[in-house]
């Protein structure tokens, strides 16, 4: 079959709720992906950051055929001799008190919803019923009907109501909206160090430690949304490590399994995960055998082969390089570590074509909010692809369409 062939069958049998570049892609290895004709393009997405280690990663690779082959799944019914071992081993990297797994992102956002609910009930002495939970503009935290009830984005919320109601919305990035949106009832405040789907927008300097602050002198629970930052995407393990601070709630997923199986975990202190009993919360695969010896290879790999610190360290030679290009319709350029974007001017004509350009050219990213480009590579790229993708990143935006 060729390309349009596969384009043609998912058109016509599958629901239109994506709109993919026209790629269709068969094999991957490292930062590279090969499609079904055979062309060979750098994955500058990797997955939304799924990927961090590089597609199928020998060892974690290994580990998926070695535990398939013992056991797989059993249920929350009964223990397996891989979840402790998870949860120790996470703690130990993370500094958490316990650790509660799923298997998406969107289910990790939902099971913290549900325990600071409960604790700002049993806890806090919250009214039955009155707690809040205050988010920012521009979250993206997931896709089910509660998650998106709290979204700002459009297309996201269009057409799905009605929708769950206690949630508050204030401005990403400003402290003194959060501290005058905190009542009595406020049981939690949720955001993303980084917003990722938003284009990669950074807060000011500070603005963690602040909300630390906040949320500590008014007994408000912190959650730190590091789905897409965490696990070395930033340079760090977890993004929250750039200000120093430790949110009482963490949510990781997508590179926990290095792209081979789904699985997403809470990371909480004590006091907030104290508060589930048997009965009031679970998942069938949720903690299952497989997901988690994935997990514990690919958290084992991120750190013996140092891809942390190569994120980090590529990340700052990839933007510093990517600042030198002058392209008139170039709005803004930011990043952190391995998490870079290109704002484009509302006049460039949109960021799409860009990344079809790209994509002739053998790079693959994405765009996002219309007008911003995120590249976004796997952690084991080196210096000499980068400077490949910048050539080609610099030939595309220097043309004037």
């Amino acid at each position: 079959m060729k390309a349009q062939d596969y384009i043609n069958l998912e058109d016509e049998l599958g629901a239109h709720n994506y709109k993919p570049l026209d790629v269709v892609l068969q094999r991957g290895e490292g930062i590279w992906v090969w499609d079904v004709a055979g062309k060979k393009y750098m994955d500058c997405l990797s997955a939304y950051s799924a990927v961090n280690q590089g597609h199928c990663h020998p060892k974690i690779m290994g580990t998926m055929i070695e535990q398939s082959q013992i056991l797989t799944l059993t249920s929350r019914a009964f223990r397996n001799d891989q979840l402790g071992l998870l949860y120790k081993e996470l703690c130990d990297l993370t500094h958490s008190h316990k650790v509660l797994p799923m298997n998406s992102g969107a289910e990790a956002v939902e099971t913290v919803i549900k325990a600071v609910r409960k604790w700002g009930y049993q806890v806090k002495g919250v009214p039955q019923n009155q707690a809040e939970i205050i988010v920012c503009e521009n979250n993206f935290h997931g896709r089910t009907i509660t998650i998106v009830g709290f979204s700002t984005d459009p297309p996201s919320r269009e057409n799905f109501g009605p929708f769950t109601p206690g949630f508050k919305i204030i401005p990403y990035g400003d402290s003194d909206a959060l501290e005058a949106a905190i009542t009595p009832n406020t049981v939690a405040f949720m955001a993303e160090p980084i917003q990722g789907e938003a284009g990669v927008i950074i807060p000011p300097d500070g603005y963690l430690r602040k909300t630390r602050s906040i949320c500590s002198q008014n007994n408000v629970v912190m959650v730190l949304d590091e789905i897409q930052t965490g696990l070395g995407r930033t340079g760090k393990l977890l993004a929250e490590e750039h200000e120093g601070i430790e949110a009482d709630l963490t949510l990781i997923g997508k590179a926990l399994s290095g792209g081979f199986y789904p699985i997403s975990a809470v990371l909480s202190n004590k006091e907030v995960m104290d508060v589930l009993r048997p009965g009031e919360h679970g998942s069938t695969f949720g903690g299952n055998p497989l997901a988690c010896a994935i997990a514990r290879t690919a958290l084992r790999v991120l750190v013996e082969e140092e891809m942390i610190e190569n994120a980090a360290q590529m990340g700052d030679y990839f933007l510093a390089n990517l600042s030198k290009i002058k392209a008139p319709h170039i709005k803004a350029m930011r990043g952190r570590g391995l998490m870079l974007a290109v704002e484009l001017t509302d006049d460039a004509g949109g960021a799409r074509k860009f990344c079809e350009q790209l994509m002739a050219r053998g790079l693959l990213c994405k765009e996002t909010h219309e007008n911003t480009i995120r590249f976004a590579p796997p952690l084991v790229i080196n210096r000499a692809e980068i400077d490949w993708a910048l050539e080609r990143i610099e030939a595309v935006l220097m043309q004037r369409n």
